[in-house]
């Protein structure tokens, strides 16, 4: 993990992003790769006629915020004597974010705070859909990334979870525990041990678990598992189903991101 894109806005997530990402570049030595996006209606106006246009004033008190935030973090990874660049976007966070993961190793996104998926921190399913890279996803409460603890993979044998595992071996590899949880009463194609074999083949052990489902749904019993096994973070593929199914029906990986209880590696 070489390259890490930090979605770089100051919000309520930032500061668990950015220790998160600190945690990461030492370890890995990894460059830092900061974004900072405008969202377009932070600054369109609309008026009675059903025009839009932006306010000059207004653009330039945005600036000034964003511009304050930019330099106190530069002078944090200064002082960190970390590599980093910054790149400064009007747009779609989530699109924008997407398309500068092209030649990153992870993307490191905030989980919605309070169950509140559809606010501006609610883009973590957005890129883990699109994105052809890693998300971690850190609690709003969160201070860092406990990469040397213990990582629970969910494991279905769908492509998600298997690409979310390959991907995940990086990370993996510094864990002290990996414990590897299949939710009984789910039709498993592809079992359990073949996860475990691969990972042996990169020289990580894993442990095995079936976790019951009882009467719960996935997330509630993968969630409960994360929490008896001591997880510092979960991986876990990101929609096995359609996005929209998972809009009007629930899904795991819906439910996952609303709890924001636990660090999540997501991929599809």
């Amino acid at each position: 993990m070489k390259t890490v894109l930090l979605y770089a806005n100051d919000d309520n997530g930032m500061e668990s992003r950015f220790q998160a990402t600190l945690d990461l570049a030492r370890s890995f030595e990894s460059h830092i790769s900061c974004l900072q996006v405008t969202p377009f209606d932070s600054f369109i106006m609309g008026d009675p006629f059903g025009g839009a246009y932006a306010l000059p004033v207004v653009v330039d008190e945005i600036r000034k915020v964003e511009d304050a935030h930019r330099a106190a973090i530069e002078e944090r990874l200064r002082i960190e004597g970390v590599s980093w660049d910054w790149s400064r976007f009007d747009g779609s966070p989530a699109q924008m974010a997407t398309d500068r993961s092209r030649l990153c190793d992870l993307v490191i996104l905030s989980l919605p705070g309070g169950g509140n998926y559809d606010g501006p921190l609610a883009m973590v399913g957005d890129v883990a859909l699109h994105a052809r890279t890693p998300v971690l996803a850190m609690p709003e409460s969160s201070r860092g990334l406990d990469y040397l603890g213990t990582a629970v993979v969910a494991w279905n044998g769908a492509f998600e979870s298997s690409v979310a595992l390959r991907l995940a071996v990086p990370l993996l590899g510094k864990a002290a525990q990996v414990r590897i949880v299949t939710v009984t009463q789910d039709d498993t194609e592809f079992p359990a041990t073949g996860a475990s074999e691969y990972l042996s083949r990169h020289g990580i052990e894993s442990e095995l678990h079936e976790w019951s489902r009882d009467g719960r749904t996935m997330a509630e019993a993968l969630l409960d598992a994360a929490h008896m096994l001591g997880a510092s973070y979960v991986v876990m593929g990101a929609y096995g189903h359609s996005r929209l199914q998972e809009s009007l029906l629930g899904g795991t990986t819906r439910e996952m991101i609303r709890s924001g209880a636990v660090p999540l590696l997501l991929a599809h």
